[in-house]
């Protein structure tokens, strides 16, 4: 099903029956990543889904995008479904947009599972800083008036060269996007947090670490934490009978 929402044609599915729980996929993912545990549980549980933009389904946003967009984006969606009464579940960004709609009083959830959610401020990495600082110098310099109509294949070779496999593979609306979002650090909302929160973590996960996790439990009130050994950032669908498990338990 598709539906309008800031002006962008966003894909989404609705199935099940009883408690209703909105589903948030991470970045350059889709809806498409629950569907085994929709189809598991849907007798009990009523899903609904969505793929953000410029994922999926769902059409490019024009101009690039901030957390609080799509927080925006997802308060419009529910909105217009009369979406009532419902729990969240986010993998990745899509838990760092829950840390958003929740923290900041967008929307009053049930309750929350997050599987290895962004919106976590890194900790230093030094030669991850030296890297950013050596491609911002060279997109400084190949983007100077003078040379910058001779430079455009030298500048999307060092993008391509320094930039991560979710900024290379992305439109560069997207792109833009995501220097956006990872900029972004939630942690001050975590407290404004008060629904019973579960999380789901990999412990081999390079992209959110476990140590991020730790913060979430420590600053929202009523939190558990499952952690999966051997389990990297999708760490969800690397055990999904035990997913399925905790949904079933936690949301049903």
């Amino acid at each position: 099903m598709d539906i309008k929402i800031m002006g962008i044609d966003i894909n989404y599915i609705d199935e099940g029956e009883g408690n209703t729980v909105l589903m948030l996929h991470g970045w350059g993912s889709s809806l498409d990543v629950w569907r085994p545990y929709i189809n598991a549980l849907k007798h009990k549980i009523r899903f609904v889904a969505l793929d953000f933009p410029g994922c999926g389904k769902s059409g490019l946003p024009e101009n690039p995008l901030t957390t609080t967009d799509y927080a925006n984006l997802v308060l419009e969606f529910v909105n217009k479904l009369g979406l009532k009464d419902i729990s969240l579940v986010g993998h990745s960004h899509g838990g760092r947009t829950i840390m958003k709609l929740v923290g900041d009083k967008m929307i009053d959830a049930k309750k929350i599972v997050f599987c290895d959610a962004a919106g976590i401020k890194p900790k230093k990495d030094i030669k991850k800083e030296i890297r950013v600082a050596t491609y911002k110098t060279i997109r400084k310099t190949l983007s100077l008036p003078v040379i910058r109509n001779y430079t455009k294949d030298l500048l999307e070779k060092a993008r391509s060269h320094f930039g991560s496999a979710d900024y290379k593979n992305a439109p560069e609306v997207m792109r833009r996007t995501l220097v956006n979002l990872v900029n972004d650090d939630l942690t001050d909302l975590l407290p404004n947090i008060t629904c019973p929160t579960f999380l789901i973590w990999g412990d081999k996960d390079t992209a959110t670490p476990l140590y991020m996790a730790h913060i979430i439990e420590q600053k929202v009130k009523d939190t558990g934490l499952c952690v999966y050994e051997g389990a990297g950032h999708f760490s969800f669908a690397e055990q999904p009978a035990r997913t399925i498990a905790i949904f079933d338990s936690f949301l049903s």
